[in-house]
């Protein structure tokens, strides 16, 4: 086995993250907007997360948009309470990844390398709404990539033809 064999199979992984940033944030208070009182409240909190990648034009550069989506409604009305919605991006530079591994790297180690500086602005921007802090649990990136690539399986196999 010659040199180059030895040194393109054992070449190390490098990641950088270049620069991360808020693409875009909507906070809606509704309730005080509708001038419901506090006491008459019992929140339910439900957290939307979407993922995405994009390969840049530079060599190795990819962007990583995090999207998420929370939902905080009265338990026992169902009406809305507020509504926090997220778009936060990572770019980050990429290289020694094997191309069949780097899907799944760019939508679990990226979002997880960017996730305390989202679950940060998602208490700041609570807070800031005139709600009690909200602390995301820990969201399970590889789950969620595993569960998304059963779903579009499932989409491609009902739309093949029998």
């Amino acid at each position: 086995m010659s040199d180059n064999g030895a040194e393109a199979e054992g070449q190390q992984v490098q990641m950088q993250i270049l620069a991360q940033f808020i693409r875009d944030i909507s906070f809606e208070n509704v309730l005080a907007q509708k001038g419901i009182q506090g006491d008459q409240v019992t929140p339910d909190i439900q957290v939307q997360v979407s993922l995405d990648a994009r390969r840049r034009p530079v060599d190795n550069q990819f962007e990583v948009i995090s999207k998420y989506r929370v939902e905080s409604k009265n338990q026992d009305s169902g009406e809305m309470l507020f509504l926090l919605e997220l778009e936060y991006s990572g770019i980050f530079h990429v290289e020694g990844i094997p191309d069949d591994q780097l899907h799944p790297f760019l939508l679990i180690e990226c979002p997880r390398l960017l996730f305390p500086y989202v679950r940060r602005i998602v208490g700041d921007m609570t807070t800031d709404g005139g709600f009690p802090q909200l602390n995301l649990d820990m969201i399970d990136f590889m789950a969620l990539y595993r569960q998304e690539m059963e779903r579009q399986q499932a989409v491609e196999g009902a739309a093949r033809p029998s």
